[in-house]
This record gives structure tokens, C-alpha cells and sequence, in this order.
């Protein structure tokens, strides 16, 4: 059988990897340029000349395709309470491999209907209510963007006893009914809503992208990229067949616009005495920090950590990491060309990871009964999660990637936060994370046969 090609659409790089799946090896890999300002085949073109040169392939048995080019898939969310259905939207947005612009709570108003046109969202997602509770709201919203026009397909997944009449109210747009995201209080069904959202990605946004031309040459586009993210690293953690994963794991990416995070855990307490606060977390989770990058949101892990973290960790003053932030966030293509810039970069990636993990990772509270000492716990509890994969240009193009890395995990300084305690680090050198969750749509076999033996294991970070 002739390899597989497996190629990612970056907002950056296009990425290509080939793959000899009858001997589960990886053949190669190269990336270049993604240059969807012009014609996105151009990129293509030229990484595959490159991995042409390095592996002498010129014919592929299959192909198949994930794309976050051209700002990736945009989706907003609109929900009822903020604490419930609308988080259960950014959920379901963000689990389908989207980024979410902006999630609305309770009724829409004129001024938020012609915010969300403005904003020309690929999908809107609308929400609210559980089976047989509240109508009103969903409704309302379903009149309110009907008025105020737009041409975004809308996903209804609310109230099912709403559903239809949100659809008939949009009967001038696209729409499509899936199951209530939270058919019960605090009861998470969000895997209906990811599959319609990937559906329209593959049918609708792949053309409004400037993929069509680029399908052709492919078996199947079949994702958005972080997507393929999710499913290689629920693989990897999970197994498949008669091959065991590795376990419970956190992943994170780091990017030049936003740094991913990935968690595969239950999540559930570990400390006794223990309440749980919030909607159930889902077992793979994704979170988008859209503020926190390397270079086209540098600033925001300045404003997270403040410039003077920011330079005790580079060594230099707060002036000279001020004028270096600056220069790079002017210049997002530069990569640090002398010691000043790599010990800069590396100190922002370290914030960026910290930040972005303290985030998605949940939070204790201590509070007083009769009982004594007890704990309300926000979101999943990862203190035993004991592997962490990282990928990302920041982390794999460097030789302190193990240091980078031990910033996701726990911090006694910061007792609230529930990141890992202790954990292996595997390195995504390659970058073939997203590559391996294309494949595994069909080969998950040799997907996980690859990752475990190409991600770099490197030390334990404690």
C-alpha cells in the first residue's frame, strides 16, 4: 500500500506528514508558509516539495486534511443562565475544535443581535433552557436574530419543546436542530452539538475558507485542527482495540495567537470533604485562551503576570523586556536569534503554559461547617493527572522544554489551583499531534502506535 499523506491547514504553517500505515511508521514530515491571503495551495505546494525532497514520495494512497486556517472556525454561543447553558454552549463550541468569539446569557437584545452580525461568526450556537423548562429566553433570542438578519448557519440545542418553534421563527435561515446541550439541570449532553458543528464545518466553512480548491486534492478535509487535537489526545490517553493508552493526561499548545489546553480526566475530587460547585466537566476537556500567544498576544501574558514576572524569569529589567514584547508583537515572525531573545521567549512560554493551565484547571475553596474543615471545588481536579504532553513552536524548538513545561503543574504558592502535582512530559518535537487525529479517523491503530513512540519523553517535571 502507498503511504498516507495527512496535511494541517495552519493560520501559520501548513503542516504535511506522511505515513506508512501497514508498518505503522512515520515516513516524514515538513511544513511551510500558509499563504491563505493569495491561493492556500501555494503553502501546500511548497511543503510538500519539501517533504518530497526528504522522503523521495511522490504518490499517496490516501489523503486527508484538518484546517484552523484563515482564523480557524468561529463560532458564538448564546445560552440562558451563564453558569449553565450558556457554559454548556462554550463547551459543546469549543469541544467541536471551535473559538468561541463571544458567549451571550439570558435574552439578546437589538444591540447584541447587531453585535453578533457585526462579528460574522461562521456558526451561532443557541441555547437555553432544560426539556421542559424555560421557553421564553431561546424563543426571544430566535425572534431577536431573525430581525436582525445575517447569514451564519444557527445550531438549536435547547429546550426541545422550543426547538420547532425556533426553527420556524428562523425558517429564512439556515438552521439545524440537535438535542439539548443540558436536557437536565447540570446534566452536560454536548457530543450532538460537536458533531452538527464539525458537519457544517466540512459542507459550509471549508468553502468560505479557500479550501475548495485544496479538497479536491485531498480524500477528505475532515476537521477543524483542534479537533484532530482532541482525538488524538483522547486516543493516546484512552486506546484503542488491544493497544492501552497511557492514561489520564493534560496537553497543552502553545501558539502565536492562543494556547490550547487539553485535559482527559474525570476530574472528580481528590482531597475528602469535598463539594463540587458547577456543571459536571466533560472527560475531554478543551479551553481557548485567545489572550494569551507568543507573538500576536504577547501582550495579554503581559497583562496577566505583569512585565516585572516576566523579566526576573528572562533576567533582564522591566524596561528591556518591555522594548523586546513590543518588538516582537510588531514583528510576529521573528524567532529569537541570540541568548537575549531565547531566554525572553522561553520565559513568556512558561507564563503562557502557567496562565493558560491555571485557567482550564479547576480551583478549591476552603469553607467552615459544623462538620469542621470541608472544600467546594470549581471545575477538575487535576492533581493526579501524571502526564503532560506539550506541543507548540515555543516548546518543541527549544532544549528547556522540561523547565517550560513544569509550569502547568502545581504551585504551593498558588494552593487553590488543582494543576498536577508531578508529571511525565512528552514532547511533540515533530508536531504530529493533529496529524495523528486526522488518521486515526481511520487508522486509530496506527496513530497510537506512532504517538507512543514518537512523542519525546523528557524526565519527570515535579
Amino acid at each position: 500500500m502507498k503511504p498516507v499523506l495527512l496535511i494541517d491547514f495552519g493560520s501559520t504553517y501548513t503542516k504535511v506528514t506522511a505515513v506508512d500505515v501497514d508498518n505503522a511508521v512515520l515516513l516524514g514530515t515538513s511544513s511551510a508558509y500558509t499563504t491563505v491571503a493569495t491561493d492556500i495551495n501555494e503553502g501546500l505546494d511548497n511543503a510538500l516539495r519539501s517533504l518530497r525532497q526528504e522522503t523521495g514520495i511522490t504518490e499517496y494512497s490516501e489523503s486527508f486534511a484538518a484546517s484552523s486556517a484563515a482564523g480557524g472556525l468561529r463560532m458564538i454561543a448564546s445560552g440562558l443562565v451563564p453558569e449553565l447553558t450558556a457554559e454548556a454552549a462554550r463547551c459543546a463550541s469549543l469541544g467541536a475544535g471551535a473559538k468561541v468569539i463571544k458567549t451571550y446569557s439570558f435574552e439578546l437584545t437589538e444591540d447584541d443581535a447587531e453585535e453578533i452580525v457585526a462579528y460574522k461568526p461562521d456558526i451561532l450556537l443557541l441555547v437555553g433552557g432544560t426539556d421542559g423548562g424555560n421557553k421564553e429566553c431561546i424563543i426571544n433570542n430566535a425572534r431577536t436574530l431573525a430581525a436582525a438578519g445575517g447569514d451564519f448557519p444557527i445550531v438549536i440545542a435547547g429546550n426541545r419543546n422550543a426547538a420547532k418553534e425556533c426553527e420556524r421563527i428562523l425558517a429564512d435561515r439556515e438552521t439545524h436542530i440537535c438535542e439539548n446541550v443540558m436536557p437536565k439541570f447540570g446534566q452536560l449532553n454536548i457530543e450532538p452539538a460537536q458533531k452538527q458543528i464539525r458537519d457544517i464545518f466540512l459542507k459550509r466553512i471549508i468553502l468560505a475558507k479557500g479550501l475548495s480548491k485544496a479538497s479536491e486534492l485531498v480524500s477528505d478535509i475532515l476537521m477543524p485542527t483542534p479537533s484532530a487535537v482532541m482525538k488524538a489526545i483522547d486516543l493516546l490517553a484512552n486506546g484503542c482495540d488491544s493497544i492501552s493508552g497511557i492514561g489520564e493526561l493534560l496537553a497543552v499548545d502553545v501558539g502565536g495567537a492562543t494556547t490550547d489546553v487539553y485535559s482527559v480526566s474525570d476530574g472528580h475530587p481528590k482531597r475528602p470533604n469535598t463539594m463540587v460547585r458547577g456543571l459536571s466537566e466533560p472527560y475531554i476537556k478543551r479551553t481557548v485562551e485567545g489572550d494569551i500567544g507568543m507573538r500576536y498576544s504577547i501582550h495579554g501574558i503581559v497583562d496577566a503576570c505583569g512585565i516585572e514576572e516576566v523579566s526576573t524569569r528572562a533576567g533582564m529589567t522591566p524596561e528591556r523586556a518591555q522594548i523586546l514584547v513590543d518588538k516582537l508583537s510588531q514583528n510576529t515572525e521573528m524567532l529569537p536569534s541570540d541568548e537575549e531573545l531565547a531566554s525572553l521567549d522561553e520565559a513568556l512560554a512558561g507564563l503562557a503554559v502557567k496562565t493558560a493551565v491555571t485557567r482550564h484547571a479547576g480551583k478549591l475553596e476552603e469553607t467552615y461547617t459544623i462538620m469542621g474543615v470541608s472544600y467546594i471545588q470549581t471545575g477538575k481536579d487535576l492533581t493526579a493527572v501524571e502526564n503532560l504532553v506539550v506541543t507548540g513552536g515555543s516548546l518543541i524548538h527549544t532544549q528547556n522544554t522540561a523547565k517550560i513545561a513544569s509550569c502547568a503543574l502545581y504551585d504551593p504558592l498558588e494552593p487553590t489551583s488543582l494543576r498536577p502535582q508531578r508529571a511525565r512530559i512528552l514532547i511533540d518535537r515533530k508536531y504530529i499531534i493533529a496529524s495523528m487525529g486526522l488518521l486515526s479517523e481511520h487508522y486509530p491503530g496506527v496513530a497510537l502506535t506512532i504517538m507512543k513512540e514518537e512523542l519525546i519523553e523528557d524526565g519527570l517535571a515535579k
